[in-house]
């Protein structure tokens, strides 16, 4: 099976390079097309348009920043639309169902092919094909696309309606951004006091709320280092859009304001690159400034 591969940010560069490693031929696009000289090396080739690589292959799979870009490379010249006649086209990038369904339509009036199939799962887990996926939309381009699937998750789920699977994935990460804030808050506090954050961890990981966020950036966020798996300019945007959603459907999330809100804070300290669990930082921030 050809595929087609739209976008190599962190999380599309390891998707990309596990399809490979699979036996999977991909031919791969970015904006920037430097991006795409290392992907070469694991044998991919290169499509200079999002068009060029539709045209060739007979599924393509698209993993952008957010829904401008999502909708970039699928209207703008040279992009996806010119060539979906006939072909299956899967967006994974994280955007709102309004997005997803304008796609959607527009590729299906070209008598294209539409799967949206956003992850649960940041950098590891996409280098390890243990991503989540959550797809909706084309039921028959799902049973097809599930080979791919395979190898890039550990578990698929078919959501039914377009529209579903972005609804779900920020359902997630509206939860976990809220945890990561939390948590924040509890390592300051177990510091400041005069408990160790260290034990703290050992303590959360043998309580009911264990879980595998906390054991994994807990002790990284405790050395400072906030080396992108999850960048937190995509985690805010996630939060906005999951706001939004609630707005959309009458349901009161104040938690998840306030933590969109530590995000933003965060964005407007320039840590927007670094890892979501950056958010610490802000707590930090306010510690200085009192």
């Amino acid at each position: 099976m050809e595929i087609g591969f739209l976008g190599l940010g962190i999380m599309g560069k390891a998707m990309s390079i596990n399809l490979l490693r699979h036996g999977f031929k991909v031919t791969v696009w970015n904006r920037t097309l430097s991006k795409c000289d290392e992907l070469v090396k694991h044998g991919a080739s290169v499509g200079e348009t999002p068009a060029a690589v539709v045209k060739k292959c007979k599924y393509t799979i698209a993993m952008l920043s957010d829904p401008p870009a999502a909708l970039s490379v699928v209207f703008d010249k040279d992009g996806v639309l010119e060539q979906a006649n006939g072909k299956g086209y899967i967006d994974m990038s994280t955007v709102d169902a309004d997005t997803s369904s304008k796609i959607s339509e527009a590729i299906k009036a070209k008598g294209g092919y539409f799967l949206e199939a956003p992850v649960s799962g940041s950098k590891k887990p996409a280098e390890d094909g243990q991503l989540v996926i959550l797809a909706a939309g084309d039921k028959a381009l799902y049973e097809e696309a599930l080979p791919a699937f395979d190898v890039l998750g550990k578990k698929s789920f078919f959501l039914g309606e377009v529209g579903n699977g972005a609804k779900m994935k920020l359902v997630v990460n509206m939860i976990m951004g809220s945890m990561m804030n939390a948590f924040s808050e509890g390592l300051t506090l177990a510091g400041r006091s005069g408990l160790s954050p260290e034990t703290l961890l050992e303590v959360l990981d043998l309580a009911a709320i264990s879980n595998a966020m906390f054991r994994l950036k807990g002790p990284t966020m405790l050395q400072n280092n906030y080396s992108p798996a999850f960048p937190l300019k995509h985690q805010q945007k996630d939060m906005r859009l999951a706001l939004a959603l609630g707005d959309d459907n009458a349901v009161s999330m104040p938690v998840a304001a306030a933590a969109n809100e530590a995000f933003k804070k965060a964005r407007s300290l320039g840590l927007g690159d670094l890892d979501f669990s950056a958010v610490h930082e802000t707590l930090k921030a306010l510690d200085h400034s009192s």
